[in-house]
């Protein structure tokens, strides 16, 4: 063979291998990888807690590598449950992620592991929770079950309000758990409840809000586990919303608290506690001293509840003599309150109110008509 021919041989062979090769890589440049389903996507999400929970090397290598995967995984379960920008979420996909989540315990692992995650994924972790708690399978919201035989992660999220990196996240998985009857009632009459008062009143007020939130929708949700519960447990629950909550030094405290006061009164369900609160001459004493408020929403909060012990029918005697004692005080100070002239129930209310207590003091014996106390409204 000459050598030119031997030449041409080579030049040839190098081509075809780099048109192989060529051919090659653009099918790997568009071949795609095969999806995972979506309860694959869970199962790899757990085995990564499932590391992270017992790796006690914080700065270890692999667990940044693991924590970046987890980031990854959870943020498609949250694309997967919320849908991505113009796509709706395909009902499918939702139910396994799902069946998956609590069928395996993957939910336990993932709220006892949101300390050790990163930050971000710590909110993903916030919204797949409160997301999943919303999602049907067969027809069935299954996270219900699921707490009612895990009832100790609530403990876990009721604490978390103590870790302030955390209190946010635990705050809203719990807002979102209450709206199961089974959760609520555990919450209700669990030692957790006294605490409350507490988390209120915390120095960081994003905390304490949300704390008042979530306490907000414990007391309001379920109607009638929420009067069973106010039934019996009425002493020490209004004996601390009074002393810490409606005279707490605090405004959005008192704000936040004379306006749920009103809502859980004002509520059918609870008429017989309502009629049992305005039955009472030191509730109504704190109600007139919220009226003296410089505030005006949380003036106009207390007129409401405290209407109610006007127009009470079978007032006691301590109340009757409290009213008249302080007639002309009140009726002064209904006379220059103004809410909004055009709302026209509410000055219906308080030309009810004024009718009331002039009616009252004109049919009150002189003898109950004195100041036991000073005027409680300047």
């Amino acid at each position: 063979m000459s050598i030119a021919m031997k030449e041409e041989d080579a030049l040839n062979l190098k081509k075809l291998v780099r048109k192989v090769l060529r051919n090659n890589s653009m099918k790997n440049l568009f071949k795609s990888k095969k999806p995972r389903p979506p309860a694959q996507t869970v199962r790899d999400i757990k085995t990564l807690l499932s590391y992270i929970s017992s790796d006690s090397e914080d700065s270890s290598p692999r667990l940044h590598a693991k924590l970046a995967q987890l980031d990854a995984d959870v943020r498609e379960v949250k694309s997967i449950l919320y849908g991505i920008e113009e796509s709706e979420p395909v009902a499918e996909a939702c139910a396994q992620v799902t069946q998956e989540f609590f069928a395996d315990d993957t939910m336990r692992l993932l709220i006892l592991c949101l300390p050790k995650i990163n930050f971000e994924t710590r909110k993903d972790a916030t919204r797949v929770i409160a997301n999943l708690q919303r999602q049907p399978v067969q027809s069935r919201l299954i996270a219900s079950g699921y707490l009612e035989q895990n009832l100790d992660l609530l403990d876990v999220m009721i604490t978390g309000y103590e870790d302030p990196s955390n209190a946010l996240h635990y705050g809203g998985m719990l807002r979102e758990c209450i709206r199961h009857q089974v959760v609520a009632c555990y919450v209700l009459e669990s030692s957790h409840m006294m605490k409350f008062f507490d988390y209120i009143q915390l120095p960081n007020f994003e905390i304490a809000s949300d704390a008042a939130a979530t306490f907000k929708e414990l007391m309001t949700r379920h109607k009638s586990t929420v009067a069973y519960f106010l039934k019996e447990n009425y002493s020490w629950f209004f004996s601390e919303f009074n002393s810490k909550m409606l005279e707490s030094p605090n405004y959005m405290t008192r704000r936040h608290a004379v306006k749920l006061l009103g809502d859980m009164l004002l509520d059918r369900s609870n008429s017989a506690v309502m009629v049992r609160y305005v039955s009472c001459k030191n509730n109504m004493i704190v109600l007139m001293n919220l009226l003296r408020e410089t505030h005006k929403c949380i003036q106009i909060d207390a007129f409401h509840v405290f209407k109610l012990f006007v127009a009470n029918q079978n007032k006691p005697a301590d109340i009757i003599t409290i009213l008249c004692a302080n007639e002309n005080k009140l009726l002064r100070f209904f006379d220059g309150f103004n809410y909004d002239k055009e709302d026209e129930m509410f000055e219906a209310d308080k030309a009810q109110v004024v009718k009331d207590i002039r009616e009252l003091v004109a049919t009150t014996p002189v003898g109950c008509s004195g100041e036991l106390l000073k005027p409680v409204v300047d």
